[in-house]
């Protein structure tokens, strides 16, 4: 159970944070009204995918360094939950874009470098079902890995503050927190971001640990 802790904690944190997102009080504001509840649920999943990510780039730097196949393993599966979140992120976005913008997928440089960086994430995927040599796959994976974070966090976070952007906190607009984010609002969105991060993690732990068991199950019966 101690070990568990933080699984506990992720769950106690999503469902506080549904409830309060839903029943729990928001500021009255114009254009936004009651979609200002989504930042409770499309922000987080961005933030669990970055996180996911990260974790992905670091046990791919890790696999360079040490060529164990438990560190690719890590790196692949961080992705495969990551892309998840990303869909999540995405379709939680479009919903409140077609509120509020009136348009799902508006002409904004934030909306369109996520799509590039989806691409991306996804073209790792297929990189890596591409390669029939395990060494190789891993290798060269590990590599796009790398470069590819850095260039989705230009894409996602640098671009869209150099130009003009729908989004807040870009092309010069106020973010959440100068506008919205009033002493209720942060304590939920906060304990939201947490809870899917761990949540995210702990999906991840778990595809890790189905992948060891089935490599050594095809290695027994090899």
């Amino acid at each position: 159970m101690r070990k568990n802790w933080w699984k506990v904690l992720a769950m106690c944190f999503i469902c506080a944070s549904v409830i309060a997102g839903f029943m729990g009080p928001v500021p009255e504001l114009p254009i936004l009204h009651e979609t200002i509840r989504n930042v409770y649920f499309h922000v987080p999943m961005w933030f669990a995918m970055l996180i996911l990510y990260l974790i992905s780039v670091i046990y791919s730097v890790k696999y360079l360094g040490s060529g164990k196949a438990e560190h690719d393993i890590m790196a692949v599966e961080a992705v495969n939950v990551g892309i998840i979140f990303c869909f999540l992120g995405l379709l939680t976005g479009m919903q409140w874009a077609n509120i509020t913008w009136g348009d799902p997928w508006p002409n904004d440089p934030k909306l369109n470098g996520s799509a590039i960086a989806t691409l991306m994430y996804l073209a790792y995927l297929v990189l890596r079902n591409a390669l029939e040599e395990e060494q190789k796959r891993a290798k060269i994976s590990a590599v796009y890995n790398i470069f590819a974070f850095p260039i989705m966090i230009v894409l996602l976070y640098i671009l869209p503050k150099l130009t003009d952007s729908l989004h807040p906190g870009n092309g010069g607009n106020s973010t959440f927190g100068d506008l919205d984010m009033d002493h209720y609002m942060r304590p939920v969105f906060y304990t939201a971001v947490i809870g899917w991060i761990l949540t995210g993690t702990w999906i991840c732990t778990l595809r890790y640990r189905l992948r060891i068991l089935e490599n050594k199950s095809n290695q027994f019966e090899d």
